[in-house]
């Protein structure tokens, strides 16, 4: 998919919003707020536990609505809304097919996995189900990925908030970056998640009276349709249009690279494997909490995309040749131009703070799993080890002033890229998805062997990179898109690890059965009891109703898309 790029310096000049004191005061407002709520946070941080994981501690509501806020970055917010305005509904996939089955496989079925073997990381567990070859490697990968998405979030937030306020771009990018250190540096990884929970409702009270003043002005649902279909043709309104194998789409991708690249690779990798997401499950207080925290993510994840498909499908009726240099709006345009369009005083101000919670929530959920997974996994493992346990506490606010400022020079290195929405997804097709392929083989397979999985991750991590930039950038294989060369990137890291970790399996020796107890599907911990521990009975009778009913909810919003 290619999502169009911003370009800042015409953006500052033609979208200014008419910002007034009331505006700033509710933004300083909320500053206050979350530097407040960092301080009362840092009462609770006395161990290392505290500190990353909120010391397995917080009810399942809680994190579940920091578990979508921490996904709900405004990169993904002004993204997608531009990919509606570009390619229409077909912008549902990346909810419908592209986030809410791995969510649930998530809580169904690798929860119990990292919960009940009490690992505090995503590496960590491949350190027990392999060996410290493939939790080093995974680790370090994990910590580069981890800033490098930081830094997508701090460059988006730094060009928008120059555009839409006027402020110089390395302003935004330091004050962000500020904010962020002071109340992750206090407070931990529980000053990250109140301030997620936090975020969430301001993201949403930013994007409703967008959706539904954008909807009154184009006529309602029955208006905005026939403007489009007038406009933009039949298909732009449905998701599956143009999607058969051999037919030409925007996209770039048929049904079957979009349901095996999105919906499988993709999506699994990222959300079964990537950090910044299972760190808030693994804070959850007990299992049955922690499976239920993608599992109530869920639900708000299959409404969202209204929130940010219907504005780009506004502005797409209302400026019907947006993207094209007629128009003067960019694709990306497409949310500040109905901010500045429809909002007046007071919810203006409203909506650019939710877009700066946006930004904040996204690169503090990788900036505090970056130094989760470098004091446990690398410092604390393999270069200072068997220190007392304030050591790591000091030494994890160290290293989050180092990951927050490493987050600022890569900011400046995604402005070197002309699409960020796409180096997103290169980046989640590079490291995520060697990462799941690893896991889901590990999981299922007693006969993994530990050597298989450094292999299987190094296979899949340099096949996806071969793909990328030298079949597809050098020309060698025709795709037509970067987003359809992402999905192909996937599959093809995917194919990789896998079948380098079945031929390793095959010339090595397999782990013993005592060492895959609780680490592989079927099997459980040498300390686990067979009765569930008290506030697990009632989920371990029914942990399907909650998640399958979000799958077939899911669903059941694709058929208006369909017609």
């Amino acid at each position: 998919m290619q999502t169009p790029t911003y370009d800042h310096a015409y953006l500052a000049a033609g979208l200014r919003l008419p910002t007034n004191g009331l505006d700033y005061t509710i933004l300083a407002i909320y500053f206050v707020v979350v530097l407040g709520i960092g301080f009362a946070a840092r009462r609770s941080v006395k161990t290392s536990l505290d500190f990353f994981l909120s010391g397995r501690s917080l009810p399942a509501w809680i994190t579940g609505l920091a578990f979508i806020s921490a996904n709900l970055a405004a990169t993904e917010i002004l993204g997608m809304a531009a990919n509606s305005a570009q390619y229409g509904a077909y912008t549902v996939h990346w909810y419908w097919i592209g986030a809410i089955p791995a969510m649930v496989f998530l809580g169904l079925v690798m929860m119990p996995f990292y919960y009940g073997s009490k690992v505090r990381s995503v590496p960590e567990f491949l350190l027990l189900r392999f060996d410290r070859a493939a939790h080093l490697l995974s680790s370090i990968l994990f910590a580069f990925a981890a800033i490098l998405i930081a830094g997508v979030n701090l460059y988006a937030l730094a060009i928008v908030v120059e555009a839409l306020l006027g402020w110089p771009q390395w302003v935004a990018i330091v004050v962000a970056g500020a904010f962020v250190l002071a109340y992750i540096t206090l407070g931990g990884l529980s000053s990250a998640i109140y301030n997620e929970v936090l975020q969430f409702f301001v993201i949403l009270a930013a994007l409703i009276p967008i959706t539904v003043l954008g909807l009154k002005k184009v006529g309602g649902w029955g208006g905005l349709t026939d403007k489009l279909t007038a406009t933009h043709g039949h298909n732009f309104t449905t998701a599956w249009g143009g999607t058969g194998i051999g037919s030409a789409n925007p996209l770039g991708a048929n049904w079957l690279t979009i349901v095996l690249g999105l919906g499988f690779v993709l999506s699994f990798g990222y959300w079964t494997t990537n950090f910044a997401e299972v760190q808030r499950a693994l804070s959850a207080k007990n299992l049955s909490a922690s499976r239920r925290t993608p599992l109530i993510a869920a639900y708000p994840k299959i409404f969202i995309v209204f929130l940010v498909m219907i504005p780009g499908l506004v502005a797409a009726a209302l400026v019907p040749k947006i993207g094209t240099s007629g128009s003067g709006l960019q694709y990306n345009d497409a949310i500040p131009y109905l901010m500045q369009e429809l909002l007046p005083n007071g919810v203006l101000g409203i909506a650019v703070t939710g877009l700066l919670a946006a930004f904040m929530a996204g690169m503090a959920a990788n900036v505090s799993s970056f130094n989760t997974v470098f004091t446990n996994d690398i410092w604390a493992k393999y270069v200072v080890r068997d220190r007392e346990d304030s050591y790591y506490v000091r030494f994890g606010r160290l290293i989050t002033v180092i990951g927050v400022l490493a987050s600022v020079g890569t900011a400046f290195l995604a402005s070197s890229f002309s699409n960020i929405m796409s180096y997103l997804q290169t980046l989640f097709s590079f490291f995520n998805v060697p990462m799941f392929v690893v896991f889901i083989v590990g999981m299922f397979w007693k006969r993994a062997s530990a050597k298989s999985g450094f292999w299987g991750l190094l296979a899949g991590t340099v096949t996806a990179m071969v793909n990328y930039f030298v079949f597809y950038k050098k020309g060698i294989i025709s795709i037509p898109t970067d987003q359809g060369a992402n999905f192909v990137s996937a599959i093809a890291g995917f194919v990789a690890g896998a079948v380098v970790m079945v031929a390793v399996s095959l010339f090595t020796k397999p782990k013993p059965a005592g060492e895959l107890q609780g680490l592989v599907y079927g099997t459980r911990s040498p300390g686990m009891s067979e009765a569930p521990a008290p506030g697990d009975e009632a989920w371990y009778r029914k942990p399907a109703l909650l998640g399958w009913g979000a799958v077939v909810l899911a669903a059941a919003c694709y058929i208006p898309f369909s017609l």
